[in-house]
């Protein structure tokens, strides 16, 4: 549901509005406090920034008000919420900081204790840790290199690989300590990912452009370069949330760390064979929004927001063009917001976390409504839970059950790739023409009794668990 709208004479606003069950049930996990923030995002990104903006820079003559509004959100807005992001990211790091080193050093004590028998304390050995670091930098130096090589930036392949290799050492160890521990503190739903990754490709792409003064001829290779080192130090926070996780589950169930460790390692490589076919299928099937997309069956592109603006920062960076004034506007929130959480917590309020509040100003709202509205139910259904026979029983169901939506949607994505490329038509098990009226009015009641029915199922297992 998407719509556009006048705000006074020359401002305007608009909604976007996608019912998906996979974010609502990613608002239920991440709760009440981040989904308050992801709107109050949304408040601040179309109901201030997109108005006055608009006001101040009305449409030229013959410009569409939906694509002025969007190209304003696009070009400006989005950078407001990059660079509270970027404070909040920066502020994160500071506090975190110390329980990061903290756990290092526990790490290295604990993989001295081998000899005592006891395996629930025993790490990798650091010589492990060394070796298979030293590989890791190896394969990151081939592919750097390798990837330059094959563009103009040719002559500079070797300076540019001496630059990643460092970035992708300390860049990544800093940002996967910090998205791990997050991680395994409150959720993976939760990680500063978005934050560290925006400072990443803000810092390579600078580091780059000094290093290899760009020119005409090079600008479109070096930032294709820093995507692609960029890329490797966000598979480093990627997977530190899911493996800090693991260890948490193991460290309560009373695993050895080092066997789940050499697990995990399998369980890296073993993603890394399939990933890359599963993204081809999706590039085949609706290719990615900014792409050339050539060969796609489905007209509409997937959105990849958060990959879409980490480009536009790259390119802003390398080009010389990039907004510092809404980036400035937006760390100025930034700090704004930091007080405010702050505040909020010495008051023993609910707080309002910054990196959320940026990731509700910058993503689409179509990313973002259900992941509210998953949120405010979430909480309603916590309050219900709390009042059953079993209240840890009925609070698991409910984790179980989001987690199972957003699996389950996630699947089924694929797997309709898979049909859209087989079946060469973007709508293969369509049952009614596109431009079927009450196709949106259906999908949405058929949303609404979904989650009714869910939640009313929950609700009564819970009442009769003892």
């Amino acid at each position: 549901m998407t719509g556009f709208f006048r705000v006074g004479a020359s401002a305007s606003s608009g909604y976007d509005i996608a019912w998906s069950l996979a974010l609502l049930g990613a608002g239920h996990l991440v709760g009440l406090s981040v989904g308050m923030a992801m709107l109050t995002g949304l408040v601040i990104s179309w109901g201030i920034a997109v108005p006055i903006l608009t006001s101040m820079q009305p449409a030229a003559h013959g410009v569409a008000l939906a694509a002025h509004t969007l190209a304003i959100w696009r070009t400006q807005v989005r950078f407001i919420g990059a660079g509270a992001i970027a404070v909040a990211a920066v502020y994160t790091l500071a506090t975190l900081a110390r329980p990061v080193l903290g756990g290092l050093v526990a790490t290295l004590v604990a993989s001295r204790t081998a000899s005592s028998g006891n395996d629930r304390d025993r790490d990798l050995a650091p010589g492990w840790i060394v070796a298979l670091t030293a590989v890791c930098l190896v394969i990151a130096a081939w592919l750097a290199f390798t990837f330059a090589k094959s563009t103009s930036l040719a002559p500079s392949a070797v300076p540019l690989t001496l630059i990643a290799v460092p970035f992708v050492l300390i860049g990544g160890f800093l940002i996967a300590g910090i998205c791990g521990y997050m991680a395994g503190l409150i959720g993976a739903s939760n990680s500063p990912i978005s934050g560290v990754g925006i400072l990443s490709v803000v810092l390579c792409a600078s580091a780059f452009v000094i290093a290899v003064p760009p020119t005409p001829e090079t600008r479109p290779a070096l930032v294709a370069c820093a995507l692609f080192i960029t890329a490797i130090v966000f598979a480093c926070a990627t997977i530190s949330n899911d493996n800090l996780q693991d260890l948490k589950t193991g460290q309560l169930v009373g695993a050895s760390p080092m066997r789940q460790q050499i697990a995990l390692i399998v369980g890296v490589a073993a993603g890394a064979s399939v990933i890359p076919s599963v993204l081809n299928l999706l590039a085949k099937a609706y290719g990615f929004a900014g792409a050339a997309n050539v060969g796609v069956v489905a007209p509409n592109p997937l959105p990849a927001p958060q990959a879409t603006l980490i480009s536009a920062l790259a390119q802003g960076v390398i080009g010389g063009n990039l907004d510092w004034k809404m980036l400035g506007i937006g760390a100025l929130v930034g700090v704004g917001l930091i007080l405010l959480d702050t505040t909020l917590g010495a008051m023993k309020k609910l707080r309002i976390p910054p990196l959320a509040v940026g990731i509700g100003i910058y993503l689409p709202m179509s990313a973002t409504f259900a992941v509210v509205v998953g949120a405010v139910l979430s909480h309603w259904y916590d309050g219900r839970a709390r009042r059953m026979p079993n209240p840890a029983r009925a609070e698991r169901l409910g984790t179980l059950v989001a987690s199972g939506l957003i699996v389950g949607e996630s699947l089924w994505g694929v797997i309709n790739a898979g049909l859209i490329v087989g079946f060469s038509k973007d709508a293969p098990i369509g049952l009614v023409p596109e431009e079927f009226a009450p196709a949106p009015w259906l999908g949405l009641f058929g949303f609404v009794g979904v989650i009714v029915w869910l939640y009313g199922w929950m609700l009564r297992r819970s009442a009769k668990a003892r």
